[in-house]
Formats: structure tokens, C-alpha cells, sequence
């Protein structure tokens, strides 16, 4: 298998390196990433529940999928190739903001993360990769929101961060 490695970026995304994925996280550097988040023709976000043999965040859901860009691939491109490679399809996106956030995990890794947020509409059903995802549904915004409070174990780290932030700048734009 090829060795993942992500791009280490400053503050304002200027990339100074790469690192070997799991190194990064080790040494809580802050790297490049994405998180995608698809929408239906009714207004619900496709999460997915990562499969259970993940070494980090085994069985919890997340956004329709996220990763981090490789050297020479835009954004988009990058979220349009993690789609294919976890859900099984391809749509249109849009980048709708940024920002930095940084959280450790009990395996000793850190997510510090200068995180590109898109959105994409599709009304299927995904061809979900097993090796990545274990199950998948639709969910409002707000019931998402209304189950992570009630049920934050339920959830990743990253996507209760990425999620606050997420659901701040879409009921402050519209952008759907």
C-alpha cells in the first residue's frame, strides 16, 4: 500500500511540506484536509457511520466524507476523488469556507486541521465502500444538531467542530 502523506500548511494555506499521514497526527502538525457534505433535493445531509475496523473513530458518524488533499490536487478534486472512493459517486462542488481547528483523540493522535468545508447536492443512494463505510443516511440539519446534543458519543470529534461551524455559516447564507 502507498504511504499516505498530507501537506503541511501555515495559517493561511501555504503549504511548507509533506508528512507521512499518520506522523502528522502524531505530532499534531497542521495539514491540509477536506469534509464534504451533500445535500438532497429536500434539504438533508448525507452522513455516513465509519466502518467499524477504522483505527481512529471506529463506527461513529461523520459528514458525507472528508480526507485530506494530495500534492497537485485542488479542493474540489480532492473531494470529488474521497466521494468515489468512500461513497461510491460524483457530483458538483462548491467550497463554502474554511477555517482551523484542532482535536486530540484518546490513541494519542491529533486532528490539527486547516479544513476546506464543500457542499454538493445528490439524490441517490451511494455505493458505499465497506472498507470505509459501514451504513449511511439522510438527516436534516436540524435533526442532526438535535441528536449530537443529545448524543455526542455518537459522532466523530472533527464533525462536532466541523458541524457547529458548518451549521453557523449555512443559516447565515443560505448557500443551499
Amino acid at each position: 500500500m502507498k504511504e499516505e502523506r498530507v501537506i503541511l500548511v501555515n495559517e493561511k494555506d501555504e503549504p511548507i511540506g509533506t508528512m507521512e499521514k499518520i506522523e502528522a497526527h502524531e505530532k499534531a502538525l497542521l495539514h491540509r484536509a477536506f469534509s464534504v457534505f451533500v445535500f438532497n433535493d429536500k434539504g438533508e445531509t448525507m452522513i455516513q457511520q465509519r466502518a467499524l475496523h477504522k483505527y481512529h473513530s471506529p463506527g461513529l458518524w461523520t459528514n458525507t466524507c472528508c480526507s485530506h488533499q494530495r500534492e497537485g490536487e485542488t479542493n474540489i478534486q480532492a473531494g470529488k476523488r474521497r466521494l468515489m472512493e468512500e461513497m461510491g459517486f460524483t457530483t458538483e462542488l462548491q467550497e463554502v469556507f474554511s477555517f482551523i481547528y484542532k482535536a486530540p483523540f484518546d490513541n494519542g493522535l491529533t486532528e490539527h486541521e486547516l479544513d476546506h468545508v464543500m457542499i454538493g447536492k445528490y439524490t441517490d443512494a451511494p455505493e458505499i465502500n465497506p472498507d470505509e463505510v459501514a451504513d449511511w443516511k439522510w438527516m436534516s440539519l436540524e435533526d442532526i444538531k438535535s441528536d449530537m446534543q443529545d448524543h455526542p458519543e455518537n459522532y466523530t470529534a472533527w464533525f462536532r467542530i466541523i458541524f457547529e461551524k458548518f451549521y453557523a455559516h449555512i443559516s447565515k447564507t443560505n448557500v443551499l
